[in-house]
C-alpha cells in the first residue's frame, strides 16, 4: 500500500487522459453518412460526449433527422445504430486521438509509487478497451469500469465505490481524476476527493463551476503529489 497521499487514484477517460472527441466526430459521421442523414459538428459532438455512447448517438441522430429524442427512443433505431457505429469507430479509434500532455509520465509516477490505478468511465467496455491499448496504457490499470460494467454509471457513485471495494481502499485515501461535472457529481457522491483538468468536455461550462477540490492544469499535477507527498511525508 502507498504510504504517500493516495492508496488510489481513478481516473475518467475521455477528456481526461485521451482527446478522443475528433475520431468519435469523425465515427459518428461516418454513421449518419451510412444512414443517409447530414453530418454534425465536432463542436456538438463535444459537448455530448459524457454519458456513454448510446446518449450520444441519441443527440446526434435526433439533431440531424430532426426527430424528437423521444421518438428516437421509442423507435428502437439505437438498437440498429450501435453495432453499425462500433464497426466505424473501430476503424477510426486511433487515428486522432492523443494522450494528454503528461498522462503516460503520470501513469508510471503512480505505479512506482505503488498506487492502484483505476479507470471509471460512462464509454462502453469495448470501446474504452479499444482506445486504452490502442494508446498502449490499458497495463497501468488495476480495474476498469466502463458504462455498460455494472447496472449503473456515472453520475450514480456505484462504480467509485465498486472500486473503493475492489481495491480496500478507504474514500479519503483515493482521488477521481475528470474533467466534468458529471465527475465532480460521482465523486462528491462516493465522498471521496475530486480534482478536475479544464481542457476536457464539460458541456462548453468552465470545470471550475462544478467546485471540485482542485482545477489542476494537467493531470501530470496528480504525480507531483505524489512524489512530494513521498519526499515529505506526515511526520
Amino acid at each position: 500500500m502507498s504510504q504517500g497521499m493516495f492508496d488510489l487514484v481513478m481516473f475518467d477517460l475521455d477528456g481526461t487522459l485521451v482527446e478522443t472527441a475528433p475520431e468519435i466526430a469523425d465515427a459518428v459521421n461516418d454513421l449518419l453518412r451510412d444512414q443517409d442523414q447530414p453530418e454534425v459538428s465536432e463542436h456538438l459532438i463535444r459537448a455530448w460526449i459524457g454519458h456513454g455512447t448510446r446518449e450520444l448517438l441519441l443527440h446526434a441522430y435526433a439533431h440531424a433527422t430532426g426527430l424528437e429524442e423521444d421518438t428516437v427512443r421509442r423507435t428502437g433505431t439505437l438498437d440498429i445504430l450501435m453495432p453499425r457505429f462500433a464497426e466505424f469507430y473501430a476503424a477510426r479509434t486511433g487515428q486522432r486521438s492523443r494522450l494528454y500532455p503528461g498522462v503516460l509520465d503520470t501513469l508510471k509516477v503512480l505505479r512506482a509509487s505503488q498506487v492502484r490505478i483505476a479507470l471509471v468511465t460512462n464509454k462502453e467496455q469495448r470501446f474504452a478497451t479499444t482506445v486504452l491499448m490502442t494508446h498502449g496504457i490499458r497495463h497501468y490499470f488495476g480495474m476498469v469500469v466502463a458504462g455498460d460494467t455494472l447496472e449503473a454509471k456515472k453520475p450514480d457513485p456505484l462504480p467509485v465505490r465498486y472500486c473503493l471495494d475492489a481495491f480496500k481502499v478507504r474514500a479519503a485515501r483515493s482521488l477521481f481524476v475528470g474533467d466534468s461535472e458529471i465527475d465532480v457529481a460521482t465523486a462528491r457522491a462516493a465522498g471521496v476527493p475530486v480534482w478536475a483538468v479544464p481542457y476536457g468536455y464539460n458541456h462548453g461550462k468552465p470545470i471550475a463551476l462544478a467546485e471540485p477540490d482542485r482545477v489542476i492544469p494537467t493531470v501530470a499535477a496528480v504525480a507531483e503529489a505524489v512524489q512530494a507527498a513521498a519526499l515529505h511525508p506526515a511526520a
